[in-house]
């Protein structure tokens, strides 16, 4: 086998990425897919769109058309087409387009249930439509549609139907496992027999995921000899979708001796494009553009890292635009903490570090999603919290909102080891807890500040489910704020109000 081919790349998001259900893309999204494909990630062909849907589409069609000949790209602007008596070809020619792939029928099975024609009727259309585009200056391509069935069930039908064509007005023969049922040994051993009956034709395999398998189906049409290969950015398309680009990209560029002339550097950048246009959402495990696959969450991993990269592969985030992030959780552990804080500059002694990793883990415990945008507030509010000597500390609480009654809350909170418990309604759960407060010190005559402003935000970048920072400013004789961090914003505000306590608990002793 020739080592270091170039395989031919030809996504179809446009086309058969758009038959996703539930997905169509306007004319301006159709234009800028089309031109960030080509321009950008420098893939060799892209179809764009099947004739005779409907008028947006030959809208659509148009504009990438005249953008691609303003730029001498037509020959990389593909349409699907149909053998209808040469409606598909004016459509095509009306759009500007100068590639017609050409659907045909590549099983016995679809021609006598669907076409309802015999072998020799149907070669004869598609030579019809074949000599009608050439004699507009139309190149063509063939799809065999359905061509894994007509291999598995009777390949000589599909053998004679190739004989009888005119291959040597075509382009390149497109082979679809249109229902994704190959397996990567069936997709070799079909791929490579037609390579050995047609070698003088130029194949392209078209995989469908049905079975998870379009990837590695890919991968075993190229080492057959396949020539080139189709696919659609997020895996879009029928059913469970085509095969991925960016996972394509990376199977041929890792796993073969073969190359493509693919941007890598772009596709991330790319696939969220698509996923905004299309409102598919991308898995967060989805290979190489999903939100987590470069993020290390167990501690292990980041200490491996750290030490010699034991847990990098091939796949390395900056071949792909994108950098490795290490999580912030309960299995995270200081060897992710150090490396979050390492991307922002910051050092900890190991007493530090240890009470930072604590906080972490108590918050995952929660189901809190921490980021590192979070990080210098929890390192900020760990250090002021044992900057302050706990002389008070609240033991325990309950807070009860009923609708239609207001709510209240209940607490004890330890003074001096003195435990000291009270119960109080207000206008909201916060302000129930501190009437409760108030009540508890106006029976011990101790002195409380008056609260002048509250304010809650969430750290920028950050993320509501995970932390929110209360910032309540008091007056005691002077002004001062204390701060509050949690994933609950009534909870962040208590544990501002008890560091607030312990503040003025030295004051007065100091006094």
């Amino acid at each position: 086998m020739m080592k270091n081919r170039r395989i031919s790349i030809m996504d179809t998001t446009l086309r058969d990425g758009e038959q996703t259900s539930g997905v169509s893309f306007s004319a301006p999204e159709k234009l800028s897919v089309a031109k960030f494909l080509i321009q950008e990630l420098s893939v060799d062909a892209i179809e764009i769109a099947s004739a005779r849907v409907s008028e947006g589409e030959l809208n659509a069609a148009k504009k990438i058309m005249q953008w691609a000949q303003s730029k001498g790209l037509e020959s990389k602007i593909e349409i699907l087409g149909f053998v209808d008596q040469g409606k598909s070809i004016a459509w095509i020619e009306e759009a500007g387009g100068k590639v017609l792939n050409l659907l045909s029928k590549g099983s016995e099975n679809h021609l006598t249930h669907q076409l309802r024609k015999t072998i020799q009727e149907h070669i004869t259309e598609i030579n019809k439509t074949i000599e009608d585009a050439s004699d507009r200056g139309i190149k063509v391509n063939l799809y065999l549609e359905d061509w894994s069935n007509g291999m598995k069930q009777k390949p000589s039908y599909v053998y004679d139907l190739l004989e009888g064509i005119h291959v040597e007005k075509l382009g390149r023969i497109m082979l679809p496992d249109t229902l994704g049922i190959l397996t990567p040994q069936e997709c070799y051993g079909f791929v490579k027999d037609m390579i050995d009956r047609f070698p003088t034709l130029n194949f392209d395999f078209h995989a469908h995921n049905d079975y998870d398998l379009s990837v590695a189906n890919v991968l075993s049409a190229i080492e057959a000899g396949a020539s080139g290969v189709h696919t659609t950015v997020n895996g879009l398309g029928e059913r469970a979708g085509n095969a991925p680009l960016a996972s394509v990209i990376a199977l041929i560029h890792d796993h073969s001796d073969f190359s493509t002339a693919v941007e890598e550097r772009k596709i991330a950048l790319l696939s969220k494009m698509v996923e905004s246009y299309s409102g598919i959402r991308i898995s967060q495990n989805c290979p190489v553009v999903g939100e987590n696959v470069f993020t290390q969450c167990s501690g292990v991993h980041a200490d491996g890292d750290n030490k010699k990269g034991l847990y990098f592969n091939d796949l390395m985030p900056e071949r792909f635009g994108r950098v490795r992030k290490y999580a912030l959780g309960k299995t995270s552990g200081k060897a992710n903490i150090v490396k979050n804080l390492e991307s922002l500059g910051i050092e900890m002694e190991p007493k530090e570090l240890k009470l930072v990793t604590d906080r972490i883990i108590e918050l995952a415990d929660k189901k809190a999603n921490v980021t590192v945008e979070d990080l210098p507030y929890i390192i900020s509010d760990v250090l002021r919290t044992q900057q302050v000597e706990q002389k008070i500390k609240l033991c325990n609480y309950s807070l009860v909102h009923t609708l239609g009654l207001n709510p209240t809350a209940t607490l004890s909170i330890d003074i001096d080891g003195e435990v000291y418990q009270a119960t109080s309604a207000g206008d909201g759960q916060y302000d129930a807890f501190m009437n409760s407060l108030r009540s508890i010190y106006a029976k011990l005559n101790k002195p409380f500040p008056a609260l002048i402003d509250y304010s809650v935000t969430i750290p920028p970048g950050g993320r509501t489910d995970a932390l929110v920072e209360t910032v309540i400013t008091w007056q005691f004789g002077k002004v001062f704020k204390t701060r509050g961090l949690e994933s609950d914003q009534t909870e962040a505000a208590i544990k501002a109000t008890i560091k607030m306590l312990n503040v003025i608990e030295l004051e007065v002793e100091n006094y």
